[in-house]
Parts: C-alpha cells; sequence; structure tokens
C-alpha cells in the first residue's frame, strides 16, 4: 500500500517578487527630487569614519573595509572634504644647502604661502649675484681702496728693505731680490760678484767670504722679519677689503628678505650662511665664464644658494587631501632626482622631488591597500613614516641597509597626517592576524556594508541619490517606473527582498547604460524599456557560454529530464560564474544502492574532484541515515552518489538535499518526478537550510522548460528560508502566476520528498516503526533485508 500525498502549498507571485510600485515617487522624473548630499545605508561606517578622522591621537588611522563600488572612496572623500574646511593650512618646506655637508641638506618649515616668497627672493639674489660682485670688484672706488691699500704697505716694506740693504753694505754685501726670495751677494769695488768671480777666489777668501755672509744673512732674517708681517698684512687688509666690497654689493640682494623673514630664526640663520658662503667662494664666483666641449652644460656658482621649495600650500584653504592611486615607495615618499656629469650619476638637494605624502603633510592621505603592498619597500616605509612622525626622502635600498651608496641624506620633515587605507576584509584579516605593527597603527575600521534595509525612507533616499548621479554626469533623468525597475535591480544585487544594494557602482553603470539607449532613441528622460533593454543587451553580450550548454541540454547531450518519473535520480541546480556573469543551470543527480557496509560514498570526493564543502555535506547525509534508520540495528548499505556529465569538480552543500532525495528515492524504490529541480543544503535533523543564487537556479531550470514547452507541471524546490532572497525575472513571475510554473518552499526533506514523489514521508510512531506504504518505511524496510542479506552472506 502506497499512501499518496495531498496538495503542497506552492509560492504565490508576490512572494517571488517584490516589487517597487513607481506610484511611491511623486514625481514626473528624477530632476523633480532633491539631490542627496551624503552616502546612504552605511550609517555604521559613517560613524566609525568620523570617529577616526577627528581623533588625533597616534595610532588611530582607518582601515576602510569593504567592496569596491559601495560608495567607499566617495565617503571618505566627502567627509575629509568636510572635515578638513576646520583645519588650518599646513607649512610650506623647502629644502636648503647645507654649507658644512653638502650630503646633508636643511630643511626649512615656513608659513603658507612663504615658501614661495623665499624662492623668488632667492632666485632674485642668484641671478643679480654675480653681476652686482663683478660690478663691484671692477669699480674704481674699490680700485682706488685695493691701491691705497697696496701703496702703505708697499711703503712700509720699501723703507724696510732699504734699511736692510744699507746694513748688507755696510758688511760689505749687496742685498738682491730673487724670484725665490732675498739674496745677499759679497762686493768688490762697488759691485757685486758675479758666482764666476767667486769661484775664482781662493779657497781660504771663499771659506771667510762665506762665514761673514751667513753672519750677515742672519742678522738681516731678524731685522727683516717684520717684513713678512707686513705681507701677511697685506694680505689680510685684501681679504678684509673683498669681503667688505662683496658684502656692500650683495646686501641689496637680501635686504628684501631679511625684513620679510624677520624673525624666522631659522631663515634668518640660512641668509647668514649664505653670506658668509659668498665671501668664502669669491675667486670662484668671479671666474670668468670657460669655453666646455659641445653638450655640456656650465656650472652655475650660484646653484647652492637655490630654494626647493618642496611643499607649496600657496593655493590651498584648508587641510590637503590626497589620494594617491600609485602608492609606490618613490611616489608616496619622493625621491632624489640623478644627472650625468662627467660619465657619473650626481644629484643635490635641488633635485630632491616630494611624494604625495609631503603633500598630505598636515591633512588626509587615501590609499588603495592593495596597491600599497604591491610594493613591498611602500608599506614598511610608511609604517616607520607614522610611526617616527618623520618623512624622510631616501632610497629604498638606503632606507633598509639592501645597499650603501654615497647619496644624499635630507633632513626629515615633521609628519602629522592621518592615514586612510581602503581594502577588502579579506586584506583586513590577513595584516590585522599576521602584522602586529598593523594593529597598533590602524586601530579604526570602517565597514563598508553590501546592502541596507528596503524601508520607503531608504527608498526615497535611493531615488535621491539616483537624482545626484544624473545631474552630476549630466544623464537623462528617471522617469517613475524607471526608477522603480532600477530599485527592484537593486534589491536582487543585494540578493533579499528586503534590502537594497550599497554597490552603487553596479547601478551607476545600470543608468549610464540605460541612458545611452534613452538618448539613441531622442527621448529625453529614461524610461522603463530603457532600464529592461540595458539588462537584457548586457546579459546578452556575456551569455554565449550559457546559451551554449542550454543548446547541449535541448539537443540531448547534456542528459536532464523535463519530465516522466525514475527512481534515484534528481534534477539538481548549481550555479555557474563566467567573469561577471552568472547564470544557473540544472545537473542530474544520480544514486545507487546496494548491500555493503561503506555507507554513503561520493563518487566525485573518490575521482578528487570534489571540494571540501561538498565533501561535508555528502558526509551530513550519512548522519541522517543513522538518526533516521539505525537506531536499533546499524546501516547495511552501500550507496554511491554522482554528478553525472560533471567534468572541472564540485564544490558547495546546496546539492546535499537533492542526493538524499535521491538516495531515499532509490532505497524505497520509489520514483521522482522529473519535472522538478531541487535546491538546498540539509542538515542531520532532516531540516532544508538556505543557499545562494536561487534566482539564478530557479531561472536557470525554467529556461529549460520554456525551450522544451511550459506544461504547468515544471516547478522548483527550494529552501523556505531562500523565499525572502526572491527577486526572479518578469517573464518567471508571469509563468507562476499563469500556473505554468511553480516554486514550493520546503522545511524539511520530509516536505521534499513527498512533493517529488507524491507519497507520504511517514512519521516514526511509538515503537518505532513508520507508518506502512511511506516513504521512512519503504526505506527502512529495505535497510532491513540489506541487513539481512549480509547475514546470510556472512554465514
Amino acid at each position: 500500500m502506497i499512501v499518496r500525498v495531498g496538495f503542497m502549498k506552492e509560492l504565490s507571485v508576490k512572494e517571488c517578487s517584490e516589487q517597487c510600485p513607481h506610484l511611491m515617487f511623486d514625481c514626473k522624473s528624477t530632476a523633480d527630487l532633491t539631490p542627496l548630499e551624503e552616502i546612504i545605508g552605511q550609517d555604521r561606517a559613517v560613524r566609525a569614519l568620523k570617529y577616526g578622522l577627528k581623533m588625533r591621537d597616534g595610532g588611530f588611522n582607518i582601515f576602510i573595509s569593504g567592496v569596491p563600488g559601495t560608495g567607499r572612496k566617495t565617503s571618505v572623500v566627502n567627509f575629509i572634504m568636510e572635515l578638513s574646511k576646520s583645519m588650518p593650512v599646513p607649512n610650506d618646506y623647502v629644502y636648503v644647502n647645507n654649507f658644512k655637508d653638502a650630503s646633508r641638506p636643511k630643511c626649512i618649515g615656513l608659513k603658507p604661502g612663504m615658501g614661495k616668497e623665499l624662492r623668488k627672493e632667492m632666485d632674485l639674489f642668484t641671478s643679480g649675484l654675480v653681476k652686482v660682485l663683478q660690478s663691484a670688484f671692477e669699480s674704481e672706488a674699490y680700485a682706488k681702496k685695493r691701491e691705497m691699500a697696496i701703496k702703505s704697505i708697499e711703503t712700509d716694506k720699501n723703507d724696510l728693505l732699504i734699511e736692510a740693504n744699507k746694513m748688507a753694505l755696510d758688511a760689505g754685501f749687496q742685498l738682491q731680490t730673487t724670484p725665490l726670495g732675498l739674496n745677499v751677494a759679497p762686493m768688490t769695488e762697488g759691485r757685486a760678484l758675479t758666482p764666476e768671480e767667486l769661484n775664482k777666489l781662493p779657497p781660504v777668501l771663499q771659506k771667510e767670504i762665506e762665514l761673514k755672509r751667513l753672519e750677515v744673512e742672519g742678522k738681516l732674517r731678524d731685522f727683516l722679519r717684520p717684513l713678512r708681517d707686513l705681507t701677511r698684512k697685506a694680505e689680510e687688509l685684501m681679504t678684509e677689503l673683498n669681503r667688505t666690497t662683496a658684502d656692500q654689493a650683495m646686501d641689496p640682494l637680501l635686504e628684501k628678505a631679511r625684513e620679510i623673514f624677520k624673525g624666522n630664526e631659522s631663515v634668518e640663520k640660512y641668509l647668514l650662511e649664505v653670506e658668509d658662503d659668498v665671501l668664502n667662494n669669491l675667486p670662484f664666483l668671479l671666474l670668468p665664464p670657460q669655453a666646455l666641449p659641445p653638450g655640456m652644460v656650465p656650472i652655475d656658482p650660484t646653484k647652492g644658494y637655490k630654494i626647493n621649495l618642496v611643499v607649496d600650500n600657496t593655493d590651498l584653504q584648508n587641510a590637503p587631501t590626497v589620494i594617491e592611486t600609485n602608492p609606490t615607495h618613490n611616489k608616496l615618499f619622493g625621491y632624489s632626482e640623478k644627472e650625468v656629469r662627467f660619465g657619473a650619476l650626481s644629484t643635490d638637494y635641488t633635485m630632491i622631488r616630494s611624494g604625495s605624502a609631503h603633500k598630505a603633510n598636515g591633512g588626509f592621505l587615501v590609499i588603495e591597500a592593495d596597491r600599497l603592498l604591491a610594493d613591498p619597500f611602500a608599506y614598511q616605509a610608511l609604517k616607520m613614516t607614522i610611526q617616527q612622525m618623520k618623512l624622510t626622502v631616501e632610497e629604498p635600498a638606503a632606507r633598509f641597509d639592501f645597499m650603501v651608496t654615497k647619496t644624499l641624506h635630507p633632513e626629515p620633515i615633521p609628519f602629522d597626517c592621518k592615514i586612510v587605507l581602503m581594502g577588502t576584509p579579506q586584506m583586513f584579516d590577513i595584516l590585522y592576524n599576521y602584522d602586529q605593527e598593523f594593529r597598533e597603527l590602524f586601530k579604526v575600521k570602517a565597514d563598508f556594508d553590501v546592502s541596507m534595509e528596503r524601508t520607503e525612507e531608504n527608498i526615497r533616499r535611493y531615488a535621491s541619490f539616483i537624482c545626484t548621479l544624473c545631474k552630476k554626469e549630466d544623464l537623462l533623468h528617471l522617469e517613475p517606473p524607471a526608477l522603480a525597475a532600477v530599485i527592484d535591480y537593486s534589491t536582487r544585487l543585494a540578493d533579499d527582498k528586503h534590502k537594497l544594494s550599497t554597490q552603487f557602482a553596479a547601478v551607476a553603470d545600470l543608468i549610464r547604460e540605460a541612458n545611452f539607449y534613452a538618448v539613441s532613441d531622442g527621448s529625453k528622460t529614461i524610461s522603463k524599456n530603457h532600464v529592461t533593454k540595458q539588462l537584457e543587451e548586457k546579459e546578452y553580450r556575456s551569455n554565449m557560454i550559457q546559451e551554449r550548454i542550454g543548446e547541449m541540454m535541448n539537443n540531448g547531450t547534456i542528459l536532464v529530464d523535463t519530465d516522466g518519473e525514475v527512481a534515484g535520480q534528481v534534477n539538481g541546480l548549481a550555479v555557474y560564474q563566467i567573469g561577471d556573469h552568472a547564470f544557473g543551470r540544472p545537473s542530474r543527480i544520480t544514486a545507487s544502492v546496494g548491500v555493503g557496509r561503506e555507507g554513503v560514498v561520493d563518487i566525485e570526493r573518490q575521482a578528487q574532484m570534489s571540494g571540501p564543502t561538498h565533501i561535508k555535506g555528502v558526509l551530513i547525509l550519512s548522519g541522517y541515515m543513522n538518526r533516521m534508520y539505525a537506531q536499533k540495528s546499524p546501516l547495511s548499505l552501500n550507496a554511491r552518489l554522482v554528478f553525472e556529465q560533471s567534468y572541472s569538480g564540485v564544490d558547495g552543500d546546496s546539492a546535499s538535499s537533492t542526493e538524499l532525495y535521491a538516495i531515499l528515492s532509490a532505497l524505497a524504490d520509489r520514483p521522482i518526478k522529473q519535472c522538478y529541480a531541487v535546491t538546498g543544503s540539509v542538515n542531520q535533523m532532516g531540516q532544508v537550510q538556505a543557499i545562494g543564487g536561487v534566482n539564478y537556479k530557479i531561472e536557470g531550470y525554467f529556461e529549460i522548460c520554456k525551450a522544451r514547452g511550459l506544461n504547468g507541471k515544471h516547478g522548483c524546490l527550494i529552501p523556505e528560508s531562500n523565499v525572502r532572497n526572491l527577486m526572479l525575472k518578469q517573464e518567471v513571475i508571469d509563468a507562476v502566476e499563469a500556473g505554468l510554473f511553480h516554486i514550493y518552499p520546503i522545511k524539511t526533506i520530509d516536505e521534499g520528498i513527498e512533493v517529488l514523489t507524491g507519497v507520504q514521508a511517514g512519521t516514526r510512531g511509538p515503537n518505532g516503526l513508520y507508518p506502512e506504504g511511506t516513504i521512512h518505511q519503504l526505506v527502512q524496510s529495505r535497510l532491513g533485508e540489506m541487513a539481512e542479506s549480509i547475514k546470510e552472506y556472512r554465514l
């Protein structure tokens, strides 16, 4: 006796979707709505973001966690822009020459806009320095002063030499001036002896003259000692004259700079150092230009006095906000340019270039985390900069001691900046779990959700967001039915009829493409037809593989039955993801049973084509079988499961209920109606659990049935907990309304097997047995027969 089941409740049209009524929008188009001024649906993230941006203590930098397209960057920029309005403009920073050690340029911080002023004044100074010096040293006044100084010294020197010559004459010698200095020569008959004449004299007389000469030289040396002092005095007088002349000449060039930067100790000290260096290098500055070989650039003698303005905040009205899209080490922290001089690379402080961290200093720096981590030097350098609160322009190899070369070591700049990293939740987990420093430096996490509640208020705010997008990008505005269609699309993206998607990038793309079709039609607004066309065209562009699979099912290459009844065979449902396109398709799942002790065997697992989640789902089936049928005796079962014509591997547990139906059908020897397709995972208690991609799965099976001809019997069994996820296409809804297609919400395996077989599942009685003719009784009876067979075989 077989116990048949009665009517099984199926879903109504209203339960298949949650369509937004366009009448709720009291407007002719979105042009009549008020634009949205803030992001919607991200209250948690917004609160964390506001806190993190305002918290100025160390380590409270922010990590923005969320998938791209949820408004992360827009929110960050908007809040930063608003907050920065109340923050002061940070200092300018310049690098200047270190005259004591050129490899360690000095840094000077200046009020906003004053860096440009200092550079301007020093440019005027360097452009006029050589000219005014040359004019001063070529002037008649300088010539007269020089002549007077020389003349006074020469007079004293001549008087001293005359007196010394007189001493020499009295001793019979003559004082002679030679290129090597003063020389004492013996005299005879009023003239000095030549060397030849001296050599002809008798040796005794030569020795006597030599002794006398040494004596006279000793006296003259003592007497002429003031002559050396006069020479030194002459040099000092000339040096002092030159320095005074140069100082007076360049003083007007620096006068304005001194006035502008009066009270700034760093600049005042630098200007004094410039003056001192000019005076110490007058010969180099006054060298005439020399002819150089072709291609060689002449060296500018005044280059060391120029200003390198690395941070210029002249045009800012408040604290800066910098979004670095290519966060390499050099882009973030700057670098020193190199040029070829005499066949070798060289650099100096004027070639130091700032990075985005310099430009954001005193404000906010936004960085994509995945791009930052692509450069291992950049991430480590960023952490060091935050920890030390200093910005250092340094070669990566030198910073991390990979290579030691002679290069610049500029003075670090004080660093005070809020760092905002943007990345996925997975990226945050990796950094948080494996980098202790990350935890200490990025203490604020702003989590951006992918969905928001679908309330009337949020729908209206969503419409305002669409209004803002249309006005911002100069798109055609949407009519109310088109606006309602976009809301429905957003709900489908959220995969929950009670939610709206916050993947605003995808929604914006929908509107942009619909605008294209509206403009092509010459329409003044975007209608619902344009939105529908966009969705259809986008699917058509990507569904070639989907159509090929459908063709193979319809021509019998891939075996899938949509009518008839077969024991141990069920249509399972799976989702395929090909790039940006997802679609559902049925696949045949079969079960064969026999006597044995192996239990439930997954052929996919045996072939190493099964993922861990699928393996877990199959193992759960054994737990269910034990609970239901092995309370008094062990299972004597060898059941084998397989996804027919599956060649690329299987994962996920969404087919576990389908596999269980196949096993029960095979054991009970009751056929399953092939007009149905099934999805849903199951637990050991026999409860059917929610799965993902339910809309794609239903629509995928519907397309196969439609291609073969809907007969009013086709339908899908889905977990009841997935009803809230239904946002089906209109053609599916129309078929449900016409009674051509059915969707059954299933809570338990018992409900599902009754729909599939038309036979009651049965409930265990007080005696532990199931009613005669029910599925469970037939299964239990078959298992008992198997157990007896094993006993007989052993005997």
